[in-house]
């Protein structure tokens, strides 16, 4: 792990989250790239001169004042960290910045969602997950001496899943973190008894080349499973493949990895299928 791109908007949440990839920075060696995207109108940005590229301007250098006072912290001593100011705030523009400073994770805050606002407009954290497909922390809270030593890994151990399983196993070994399999049984229509579950998951392990104990556990939905078991086992964090749904895909068969990103209370990774 070389660089880490972590998204801020100046808030407490910015701050927890740039606080964490510090720890991960001193503890790796890697880089920090901070980023902040601005909500600047198309118009601004096209308009060849006058008022609006003086407001532009303004705006810009404004973003640029308030990001160089946002990392004016003292655990970033030490740490070599690049300012990113993007002029729109289009989260697909994540998985360019990741490629062209080849980034190998993002890191960001989030208070979630509820209700209402996470079926029609969800939180930043989810459109950043459904966008990226570069490993994404997301922390909730304050975080001291931030660490992953052990993280629960959560999928449904179909062939869909193997991508993401390959990620997070290669992720658990940059980190040279402990990961932690589970299988969430639960009482409809994908129950599956002991042996037809060990019976999918010996499969899936074959595929994968992993030989690694799974514990089966039982909820009454996955979503409540994952995060039961994470808290159960003290886990620093869990791990999740998410397809990264959008529009009414999203709306009808919803997203279980941005689910759990909402509600979760410990940081949450996410590995794209």
């Amino acid at each position: 792990m070389k660089k880490i791109i972590v998204l801020t908007d100046f808030s407490d949440q910015s701050s927890n989250a740039l606080k964490a990839a510090a720890d991960l920075a001193q503890k790796h060696e890697v880089e920090l790239l901070v980023v902040h995207m601005l909500e600047l109108n198309q118009a601004l940005i096209t308009a060849p001169d006058g008022i609006y590229a003086e407001q532009t301007v303004f705006l810009v250098k404004l973003a640029e004042k308030n990001l160089k006072e946002f990392l004016d912290k003292p655990f970033l001593k030490g740490i070599k960290v690049t300012p990113i100011i993007k002029h729109y705030k289009v989260f697909s523009e994540l998985d360019a910045i990741a490629e062209e400073h080849k980034a190998d994770l993002i890191v960001m805050g989030s208070n979630g969602a509820s209700g209402f606002d996470e079926l029609f407009i969800g939180s930043n954290a989810e459109k950043v997950v459904r966008n990226a497909s570069i490993p994404v922390i997301v922390i909730k809270g304050e975080v001291t001496n931030f660490s992953i030593e052990r993280f629960v890994f959560a999928c449904d151990f179909t062939d869909e899943s193997l991508p993401a399983f390959q990620k997070a196993r290669e992720f658990a070994k940059v980190l040279k973190a402990t990961m932690e399999l589970v299988y969430i049984n639960t009482p409809n229509d994908d129950f599956l008894s002991n042996r037809d579950a060990y019976e999918r998951i010996n499969k899936f392990l074959n595929k994968a080349n992993a030989g690694q104990q799974v514990e089966v556990y039982n909820d009454y939905s996955v979503e409540q499973g994952i995060l039961n078991y994470g808290q159960s086992v003290l886990a620093d964090a869990i791990a999740i493949p998410t397809h990264g749904r959008k529009g009414l895909s999203h709306l009808f068969n919803g997203s279980i990895g941005e689910d759990v990103v909402n509600h979760a209370s410990i940081p949450v990774i996410t590995f794209k299928i």
